[in-house]
């Protein structure tokens, strides 16, 4: 079996590091335009499995030929336009994919495009019904949205709300922050463990949700809350607020009261995020400065992204907490399923590049291996189900990535 990665960012680190040492792939292809960011990865992990290729995938024939190479590609490419670009080229291939953007291909927001193309005379919608059918002809799959958030978030919930006889709701709360030490060392108690000019745009845009039974989109940011995690010997307090990330359940879950995902960060960060974005910091429109057109959003970023890069010693976790209510023989019950995962310091994996990376190639894996069928998008949610539910939580927990999941009859 062969599987090919698409960037060489440190998500698609962790895929690498998993592919090479926990599955039987005899070649780990790592896709990118940049040299540098491939030889970090090569030389990381050190294995004959991997190989080199130094290429843009705005250069169609180059790509595809590549692509036929392969078994199963995994898109770790963080942006919209180049995320969209590497489906299509996949499809020209007859490539199944996996894909870890924060974005539901068939129904694609419709705000910072982020330089995506929408072919002449289409709708957002159009497009990512388009693209679903044509990869249902080519009788191939997109596991779309296959990492943490969405991802973890996703199929955790899904497997929830299959054991309810009536489902009523699926609230995602999770996020990649500084452990608490960390924390005190970074402006915002934030480190950047994924491109932050995204983060920042998840700030900025509203997101396809259900609420109270009607289908809405909310506002990042909004219904912010503080909780406190209790499980796994911590106890901790933090807070959590809207933000795009478990699109397609809209979609997939239409008949739901209520889903929506929140985004985990420490006590007082979205605090400050909102006065940035009431100052006008996050807007994209060009604002003049001493003659000069600037972007504030770009400033932004150009000034925080060197005071929130990890420093010697940092370390991150990841935390979730997901809630499932419905019905289950005739009483009401609510499902909580946690999970929290710390820096790998002896092998030199983020607990980012672990929950986000190990899950999307596992789903490779699978797919490779026939363990789930399927063609057109796929949500993970109607993807990891049954017996492959059970095998994707039995391999994240071989690599100490542990789900609990406690119910309660309310």
């Amino acid at each position: 079996m062969k599987a090919i990665i698409f960037g060489a960012g440190r998500q698609a680190a962790g895929v690498a590091w998993y592919l090479v040492n926990h599955t039987d792939f005899e070649t780990v292809g790592i896709f990118s335009r940049s040299q540098g960011p491939i030889d970090e990865i090569t030389e990381f992990i050190g294995s004959h499995k991997l190989r080199k290729h130094l290429g843009d995938v705005m250069d169609t024939h180059s790509t595809i030929e590549i692509m036929k190479e392969y078994d199963v590609g995994i898109n770790a490419l963080p942006t919209r336009q180049t995320s969209y670009r590497t489906v299509e080229l996949a499809l020209e291939a007859g490539l199944s994919m996996v894909d870890m953007l924060e974005e539901y291909h068939r129904s694609p927001d419709p705000y910072e495009m982020e330089g995506m193309e929408l072919p002449r005379g289409m709708s957002v919608d159009d497009y990512g019904e388009n693209i679903h059918q044509r990869y249902v002809e080519k009788d191939i799959m997109l596991l779309d949205g296959l990492g943490f958030a969405p991802g973890i978030t996703n199929f955790t919930l899904g497997e929830a709300l299959r054991g309810m006889d009536e489902p009523r709701s699926a609230i995602a709360r999770c996020g990649g922050i500084p452990n608490r030490e960390s924390a005190l060392r970074h402006p915002l108690k934030y480190m950047i463990t994924w491109a932050f000019d995204h983060v920042l745009r998840e700030y900025n845009i509203r997101s396809a949700a259900i609420k109270d039974g009607e289908r809405v989109e909310l506002d990042a940011l909004s219904l912010q809350e503080r909780f406190t995690f209790g499980k796994f010997g911590k106890d901790v307090e933090l807070e959590c607020a809207v933000t795009p990330g478990m699109p397609s359940f809209v979609h997939t879950r239409p008949q739901l009261e209520n889903t929506y995902e929140k985004t985990i960060r420490w006590p007082g960060h979205y605090d400050t995020i909102k006065e940035f974005r009431r100052c006008g910091m996050l807007d994209t429109e060009p604002v003049e400065v001493n003659g000069c057109n600037v972007v504030p959003r770009e400033v932004l970023l150009k000034v925080l992204t060197p005071r929130l890069k990890p420093k010697e010693g940092d370390r991150d976790c990841c935390v979730m907490w997901n809630t499932a209510e419905g019905k289950k023989d005739d009483k009401d019950v609510r499902i909580d399923i946690y999970m929290w995962d710390d820096e790998d310091v002896e092998n030199g994996l983020t607990a980012m590049q672990r929950v986000t990376g190990f899950p999307a190639a596992i789903g490779a894996e699978m797919i490779a291996r026939g363990e789930v069928s399927g063609k057109g998008i796929i949500a993970p949610e109607d993807c990891i189900v049954g017996t492959a539910y059970r095998k994707m939580l039995e391999r994240l927990e071989n690599v100490g990535i542990r789900i609990l999941e406690e119910t309660t009859v309310l």
